[in-house]
């Protein structure tokens, strides 16, 4: 299946117009992931975004001694966001817990492109805010349950 094919199909560029999906094809590469390779290092700074296609990571909180999982995103799913801003480390760490394929994004280019195209940039950033959200809402229902609150 062709890049543009694979990426028009994937939930996150649901809604785009052909033309806003090709730029994005433009930009984007496929990479497959083994088991347990971490993808993103929190503290690092972010380079890539990513969307899933098949297999899944883990997003983790990561301390010297210990590791939490917020999260587990499958097929469908994207991570990486803050590639899409200035000066902002990554805050989770993201691992594969199986073979994962995913299409990986520029995340400079792909906010440059946003700027050039404000429908873009609208569409991009209000699909950023959910995952965002979604990954709070993770955040907190985890502490919750640390903290002995049913969730």
């Amino acid at each position: 299946m062709a890049l543009f094919d694979v990426l028009k199909a994937h939930e996150f560029t649901q809604g785009l117009s052909e033309e806003q999906v090709t730029c994005l094809a433009s930009l984007a590469r496929e990479v497959t992931f083994a088991e347990n390779d971490v993808v993103l290092v929190d503290g690092q700074r972010s380079t890539y975004f990513y969307l899933l296609l098949t297999g899944s990571v883990v997003v983790e909180l990561r301390t010297p001694h210990y590791v939490v999982c917020v999260q587990s995103l499958g097929g469908g799913s994207v991570f990486g966001w803050s590639s899409l801003l200035d000066r902002q480390d990554t805050l989770f760490q993201v691992r594969a817990r199986e073979e994962t394929r995913a299409l990986e994004i520029d995340g400079a280019r792909m906010k440059q492109r946003c700027f050039q195209d404000p429908a873009l940039g609208a569409a991009i950033l209000h699909r950023v805010l959910n995952v965002v959200a979604g990954r709070v809402k993770a955040t907190e229902e985890r502490f919750a349950e640390m903290c002995g609150v049913k969730v």
